[in-house]
């Protein structure tokens, strides 16, 4: 089987680790997507397990497609049968780059009147009902070959099941997990996030501190599948299960909106990490550490406004000279879209790397603490 992990541009290279670590065989990253090959067991393995990727799409087939009668046959050709019973609900997205089949709304319609038409016929009836369970195809056509899934996630896979309120603005559990192994935080040191908003940050780094599959107390498309034996569900869980670490961890989470911190820590409640995790009202340009080791992961606020962006940098400013005092072993990596926040800091980066927050072009930005770069 294979399979392709969408991702946020920025985390193929965490993603393909992280496949390579869950024994997938021949992982090869794209711009904006990750491909690798396993068995039908690695579907549930790859959806539990996956702290980075957007979702799990089961690859059907590739072909050629340079017009819509190509695309049909190759459609066609696919044993929807084998994936969706006679009742089943199959809507169709997908997107097209740099090929003759621009218009994404009549490819749609013809991967829809395809898979239709197999389906129609296998089944015996013209007009299928659509009235069961969920099988999302998708497709791919890029330079001309078009590639056609179904998704076995359903719900992205950021959404682990945690967060059930947010705080208006919040970064994806995807991201924050990225955030988090890019500043190669194990769970040894202390770990702290002076703008933990809705708590995203910490509690991501918990997971990875305890080794806790994000994708445990949720939901998958792909649990409906007839197809797909719902024993292999229950053992990729106590797999999951048999590689958490039980130990004692200092991960701090700070916000000066005293509502954020509540939002904080309900959410850790529902993460079951509330043991591991402490969420304070605490002000952020006053942030202040005295050990010799540690780790500062954030997200500050970048306001859109320009009024909001005056705010920001003040906020950066702050920030950026208590980060000063810290002791020079400290290991900050800062994510924002502001496109003056290494001046607004005080001080240029040592390293930064190009994300995207959904839409929004965004640097992580890695320092360490002290007056190093200065």
């Amino acid at each position: 089987m294979r399979f392709t992990i969408p991702c946020l541009f920025g985390l193929e290279a965490l993603v393909a680790d992280e496949l390579e670590r869950l024994d997938l065989k021949n992982v090869r990253a794209e711009n904006g997507r990750v491909h690798c090959e396993g068995t039908e067991a690695d579907i549930p393995r790859l959806n539990i397990n996956l702290r980075c990727g957007a979702r799990v799409l089961l690859e059907l087939a590739s072909f050629p497609a340079p017009d819509f009668e190509a695309l049909f046959q190759g459609v066609a050709a696919v044993p929807w049968e084998d994936y969706i019973p006679r009742d089943g609900e199959f809507p169709v997205k997908g997107y097209s780059l740099n090929s003759q089949l621009h218009s994404v709304p009549a490819c749609q319609a013809i991967v829809k009147k395809a898979a239709a038409k197999r389906l129609g016929n296998v089944y015996g009836c013209e007009t299928l009902p659509e009235t069961g369970d969920r099988y999302q195809i998708q497709f791919a056509i890029i330079k001309d070959t078009a590639a056609v899934y179904l998704d076995t996630s359903g719900d992205g896979l950021y959404k682990r099941g945690y967060r059930a309120h947010n705080n208006g603005a919040p970064l994806r559990e995807t991201l924050a997990a990225a955030l988090v192994l890019l500043s190669r935080y194990r769970g040894k040191d202390p770990f702290c996030d002076p703008f933990c908003g809705s708590g995203t940050i910490p509690i991501e780094a918990a997971l990875i501190a305890k080794n806790r599959a994000p994708g445990l107390d949720r939901r998958f498309a792909a649990q409906r599948w007839k197809s797909l034996p719902s024993g292999l569900w229950l053992s990729a869980a106590e797999e999951a299960m048999d590689r958490e670490f039980h130990g004692q961890y200092d991960i701090w989470g700070g916000d000066i909106d005293p509502d954020c911190v509540e939002l904080s820590r309900r959410n850790a409640e529902l993460a079951g990490v509330e043991d591991c995790v402490r969420f304070e009202v605490a002000d952020a340009g006053k942030f202040h550490r005295e050990g010799e080791y540690g780790q500062v992961v954030t997200n500050p606020p970048y306001g859109e406004r320009l009024l909001e962006k005056k705010e920001a940098e003040g906020l950066y400013r702050a920030f950026g000279k208590a980060a000063r005092q810290l002791p020079e072993k400290w290991r900050l990596v800062i994510l924002s879209s502001h496109t003056e926040f290494e001046r607004a800091f005080g001080r240029p980066a040592e390293k930064k790397r190009k994300l995207y927050n959904g839409m929004i072009k965004c640097d992580a930005f890695f320092y360490h603490g002290g007056a190093r770069g200065e």
